[in-house]
């Protein structure tokens, strides 16, 4: 599912001539930003049910460069779930349909008002449920890796 489409601003661009590293992560965030929109958590979503969403742990690689103007789709891949949690991973593709760079990410509902983990709003709920389930069989190749130097 297509979550965000985008283009590489021209203050992304760093020395090198193409999307710097850190302006990745600021397209994945906007991706988690336009799920909280599509699962009722925006503005007025989380007003009304006083919650919202932390990103509690992410992981990104690189795998192609970006440029100034260039078109960005990201795909987002809902992974895992329970009440409260959010375990998802994005793809960040060309007009071209070629991988730029993906971010798996754990993602926890928060009460707004104890800024503590709290079980999903039902209309929350029930916007995650219609959320296509990845089976852990058509995980995308690049979940669930981890960092190591291989020997």
């Amino acid at each position: 599912m297509i979550i965000l489409q985008s283009r590489v601003a021209s203050e992304w661009v760093d020395y090198n001539g193409h999307m710097n590293d850190a302006e990745y992560a600021r397209v994945f965030s906007l991706a988690v930003e336009a799920l909280m929109d599509h699962i009722g958590l925006d503005t007025s979503g989380r007003a009304r049910h006083g919650y919202t969403i932390y990103t509690l742990e992410t992981h990104l690689c690189y795998r192609r460069e970006a440029h100034e103007g260039q078109p960005l789709g990201v795909e987002l891949t809902l992974l895992d779930r329970d009440n409260k949690r959010l375990h998802v991973f994005f793809k960040l593709n060309d007009e071209a349909g070629n991988l730029l760079a993906t971010s798996e990410q754990m993602l926890m509902g928060i009460d707004i008002d104890t800024a503590r983990p709290a079980p999903f709003p039902s209309p929350v709920e029930e916007a995650i449920s219609a959320l296509p389930l990845a089976a852990p069989s058509t995980w995308p190749e690049l979940a669930n890796r981890t960092i190591a130097i291989r020997r």
